[in-house]
């Protein structure tokens, strides 16, 4: 409960910071944006893609550079053969782990320099903050649970995107990065 409590605080706060808005040199501004994102990610030892969901939103803090508050979850189960002894015969075990990284990407749009039309962004960006991780094994498990290796508390992710504007307020977005990569609405 305490988490949430100061996830739920971080995104307030983050929310009501107001930043001065830079335009670039078309006058765009990239900042005051929802993203909302679905996607994959393969983040810690998971042993292949999971299912990701994801939202940041964006403020300008300089011509052609956001910071964008994020919030992501995933989660995955395996399983793994453990027992061998008259109390415990061997069989699979469930394994659960549930992920929520939080913190701030940073990210440099190249509109200007690649003289891209009004339609399109691109971008490159970087994530940092830190993941809650849960795990879970099935009951009448004895075993060593860290047989799997934990998601590591520390988060960081390299981006490059690019996003297509439908009209001034909608947009879609494409994010491919080191972790997780989405696809997704933009809302400004």
């Amino acid at each position: 409960m305490k988490k949430i409590i100061i996830v739920s605080l971080f995104f307030l706060a983050a929310l009501s910071f107001n930043v001065s808005a830079h335009e670039s040199s078309s006058g765009e501004k990239f900042g005051k944006t929802l993203n909302l994102g679905l996607g994959i990610g393969y983040y810690g030892y998971i042993g292949g893609a999971t299912p990701v969901f994801h939202i940041n939103y964006e403020f300008d803090v300089a011509k052609n550079f956001t910071i964008a508050p994020f919030i992501t979850f995933y989660t995955y189960s395996r399983s793994y053969y453990w027992g061998g002894n008259k109390n415990f015969p061997p069989r699979y075990y469930s394994y659960r782990e549930t992920v929520i990284p939080i913190g701030a990407k940073g990210t440099y749009y190249f509109d200007d320099l690649l003289k891209a039309s009004p339609k399109w962004d691109f971008y490159l960006a970087g994530s940092l903050g830190f993941a809650i991780v849960n795990s879970s094994w099935e009951n009448g498990y004895e075993g060593d649970q860290n047989v799997y290796h934990r998601a590591s508390a520390l988060y960081f992710d390299f981006h490059i995107g690019t996003e297509y504007h439908f009209n001034s307020h909608r947009g879609a977005f494409r994010d491919l990065s080191t972790g997780i990569s989405t696809i997704g609405l933009a809302i400004h």
